[in-house]
Parts: C-alpha cells; sequence; structure tokens
C-alpha cells in the first residue's frame, strides 16, 4: 500500500468506525427507553387491572375504591395467586372462615374454596368483611378505619383488647397494638390511602 494513503485511509477507518460506534449507541439507548417504557406499561397494568372490580364491590360495600387498592396493595401486591402462611386466599388474602360468613349473610350455601381464587368473588368477600368492620367501628369511634383494618388483620378479639387498653384515640390506637407485624400493616395501608400518617412508635 502507498504509504502516502495510509493516514486518510487511517482516518476515514475512524471516522466509520466512530460512526458505528455512534449508531449503536443510539440503537442501544432507544431499545433501552423502550424496556423502560414496557416495564412501566406492565407495572401499571398490574396495579389496575382489577379496577372495575375494586370499583363495583366499593360501590356496592360503601367504601372508597383506593381503599380496598391500598388494601390489596400491602395484602397481595395484586397478585391472585397469592397464598398466606395461614392459608389465606388471593388478592385480599381471605380465609374460608370469612367466606363462610360472607355466604351466610348473603343467604347463600357455604362458598367453595376455589371460587375464592377468582379476582372478582376474592375483592367481595374481602370488601365485605372490610365494610362490616367499618360499620361496627363507626358507632364508636370517629376514625374507625385503624381499628377496622387491624381487625382484617388480626381478628375481632385483638382489635376489641387493643381498643380496650388505648380508648377512642386512633392515633394512639396504633401504639397499642402489641402485633408489630399488624401494627406495621395498618400504617403502611393508611399511609398508601391517605398519605402522611403518624407512624406507631417503634418496638422496645
Amino acid at each position: 500500500m502507498d504509504r502516502r494513503r495510509c493516514p486518510r485511509y487511517a482516518a476515514r477507518m475512524s471516522a466509520g468506525l466512530l460512526h458505528t460506534a455512534s449508531r449503536l449507541l443510539r440503537t442501544l439507548v432507544v431499545l433501552a427507553a423502550l424496556a423502560f417504557a414496557a416495564a412501566g406499561g406492565w407495572h401499571y397494568w398490574r396495579l389496575h387491572r382489577f379496577d372495575q372490580a375494586i370499583a363495583a364491590s366499593a360501590q356496592r360495600h360503601g367504601l372508597p375504591p383506593s381503599l380496598l387498592s391500598s388494601l390489596i396493595w400491602r395484602e397481595s401486591r395484586f397478585d391472585p395467586a397469592c397464598r398466606g402462611p395461614k392459608k389465606e386466599i388471593g388478592l385480599m388474602q381471605v380465609t374460608e372462615t370469612a367466606a363462610h360468613e360472607w355466604a351466610a349473610a348473603q343467604y347463600q350455601a357455604d362458598l367453595p374454596r376455589a371460587d375464592l381464587w377468582l379476582p372478582a368473588t376474592n375483592i367481595e368477600v374481602g370488601a365485605w368483611y372490610l365494610a362490616r368492620a367499618v360499620q361496627r367501628w363507626s358507632h364508636t369511634r370517629n376514625d374507625p378505619l385503624p381499628f377496622a383494618l387491624a381487625e382484617y388483620n388480626a381478628g375481632r378479639s385483638n382489635a376489641l383488647r387493643w381498643s380496650s387498653a388505648c380508648g377512642a384515640d386512633s392515633r394512639r390506637y396504633l401504639d397499642c397494638i402489641t402485633y408489630p407485624t399488624t401494627r406495621r400493616y395498618v400504617a403502611d395501608i393508611l399511609k398508601r390511602y391517605r398519605g402522611a400518617v403518624v407512624l406507631p412508635s417503634p418496638a422496645k
């Protein structure tokens, strides 16, 4: 090769490589942006694919849809196949006992366990159970929600025991919950539903 052409050849090669590298970088940026958008779309779909069933059950039972969504987020992260450690089922982690109580209240035969895996049915039973707890506490508490959420998570007997120790103050009630997991459960849902919330004191 003519030595006089080597610098020109090298320059053309360098320019070509830079151009190729630039195109490759732009392609990677576009692919990354598409992947990010797809991930965001999937996340949105995951959180909102049950909105219609949530809205329907919320309306039937006089609850805000955002409250049900907050509870579902805390219970199952919107996974309809979620299984709890004590055989809780589905989106709202409904127990068979709660399902039996719901069926009795509707004057229906016992609900088959398999039906609780159906998202709309699971949401309906869970919404009924939560609404019943809210209604119970509404008679004696200005803010029944912390008490109702504690009942949903830990059972009525525990919620009553904690209430008897603290009285009607819903903010103080969080500190009276002796189960750390339930304290965090109530605080998490209230924070997601209402925004800022006074968190319980650290467990001693």
